[in-house]
């Protein structure tokens, strides 16, 4: 009998079905397996459902099933990053790299001194294609939950949320033991407005340099990660 991997990885492609229990793939990601990722006819695929089912499939003109459904349970803490958002194709980095990190909640919103607004179309638009940007980062990282991507918003839909300021001036990321960095929120270039900071008074350092908005989103989500995992601890002081 065939021992499987006891999670996705490897060199297995890994791909989203909306029914865990009779696997189908997409259109385009049949496509993408079979004309870019030259999987063959029996060669092993993971899908999952997104929301913490997956199993083992063999690639075929269906899926084969090879493995009963197993489930993983969701992280936590629940980890969240709101970001500000960026001009050009940033934001799309910005997701791509949070959802490789494990973030689970993604927040893009418009800050006081953002210089980067999307209409109603334009914000409708931009929010189906970050939704992309995290499904195939997604497979990519073999994850088995996809991330929450919100619709931007405004800066004050982010207070009694839990957020705390990343700001140069910050306190040392992860130095508290009594209290976990869940909830991240990362400005803009401008800098936050004194509004803003009265609104989200706790905040949080990721380093001495001046870090561009992008950098410090990843810089903060790669921090929080790694907390969760028990990489890094919280409070550890040398003697």
């Amino acid at each position: 009998m065939q021992d499987f991997p006891l999670a996705p990885g490897g060199s297995a492609p890994h791909v989203f079905v909306a029914d865990i229990e009779a696997p189908a793939l997409a259109l385009e990601d049949r496509h993408h397996l079979a004309k870019v990722r030259r999987v063959r006819s029996g060669d092993l695929v993971s899908v999952t459902d997104g929301a913490g089912s997956w199993r083992w499939c063999r690639f075929g003109d269906e899926l084969e099933i090879a493995t009963d459904t197993k489930f993983d349970a969701a992280p936590d803490p629940s980890l969240a990053v709101a970001f500000a958002l960026v001009k050009g194709e940033r934001p799309e980095l910005v997701v791509q790299k949070l959802t490789e990190l494990g973030i689970d909640v993604i927040v893009p919103f418009i800050a006081d001194r953002s210089v980067v607004r999307w209409d109603d179309s334009k914000a409708s638009r931009n929010h189906e294609r970050l939704a992309k940007v995290a499904r195939e980062a997604s497979m990519q990282s073999r994850r088995v939950r996809l991330p929450v991507v919100e619709a931007v918003c405004e800066f004050d839909s982010l207070t009694g949320r839990g957020f705390i300021r990343a700001d140069r001036g910050g306190a040392a990321g992860g130095a508290s033991r009594s209290s976990a960095l869940t909830s991240l929120a990362i400005g803009p270039e401008g800098g936050w407005s004194e509004r803003e900071i009265l609104a989200l008074p706790a905040s949080v350092g990721l380093g001495p340099t001046v870090l561009r908005a992008e950098t410090a989103a990843i810089a903060g989500a790669a921090l929080m990660a790694a907390l969760r995992a028990g990489i890094v601890e919280r409070g550890v002081s040398q003697s």
